[in-house]
């Protein structure tokens, strides 16, 4: 887990174009994205499209997502970060386990200070359609941004805590950071996609954040 410093980030809503400024609070973030390996030995499953231990691993729903994240933080002793019901989560900011990132704290990290539309040049930084062979890549094999963060954008798309727009598209949830098969423009530390919280995609994956709780 690298330590994400604070900072504001300013978020946009292009159907209804708004923007708006984020204090985000400092945070940890891992280096990578959850790989098919640490996803199999927390859950004992292997659900991706491609197979190889240090893959990030894929088509999992954000669902899957924010259990692996409570059953992770179990193992390891710590205070689960989401109160699970049916079809309802609960986020306890106060809790020390595993969670997904806001988008918020995602851009922020994404950006690690930069302003510009990417942290890097793409072919240096990212896996997309233009460099990929139109398949997934192990983790780590791109720079990473300045500080210290793997596979920002490209590779796998991460699920966000957020629900992208609930007047519009109820309880689907933030996507960030673009994919293997995606054009340049979608590796933008600023798009956003959108998925149904149920669904598994071939190209979305996750990555692990914690609260500093004092």
């Amino acid at each position: 887990m690298v330590a994400i410093p604070p900072g504001q980030v300013t978020l946009s809503d292009r159907r209804t174009q708004r923007s708006w400024p984020v204090e985000v609070a400092p945070l940890l973030m891992a280096a990578v994205p959850v790989t098919q390996e640490q996803y199999a030995q927390v859950t004992g499953e292997r659900p991706s499209s491609s197979h190889g231990d240090y893959l990030p691993v894929d088509s999992v729903s954000w669902w899957d997502a924010v259990r692996f994240c409570n059953t992770l933080s179990i193992q390891e002793g710590m205070t689960p970060a989401y109160h699970l019901a049916d079809e309802d989560a609960e986020w306890n900011a106060a809790a020390d386990g595993y969670r997904l990132p806001t988008e918020a704290e995602w851009e922020h990290a994404c950006r690690a200070g930069s302003t510009g539309p990417r942290y890097g040049p793409l072919d240096e930084i990212a896996w997309y359609r233009g460099n990929s062979d139109e398949h997934v890549h192990e983790v780590g094999g791109k720079r990473p941004n300045a500080w210290g963060l793997y596979d920002m954008l490209g590779n796998t798309w991460d699920w966000c805590w957020d629900i992208y727009d609930a007047e519009v598209y109820g309880s689907y949830r933030v996507l960030r950071g673009g994919g293997w098969f995606d054009e340049h423009w979608s590796c933008r530390a600023s798009v956003r996609r959108r998925s149904h919280p149920t669904l598994h995609l071939d190209d979305v994956g996750l990555r692990l954040a914690r609260s500093i709780v004092p």
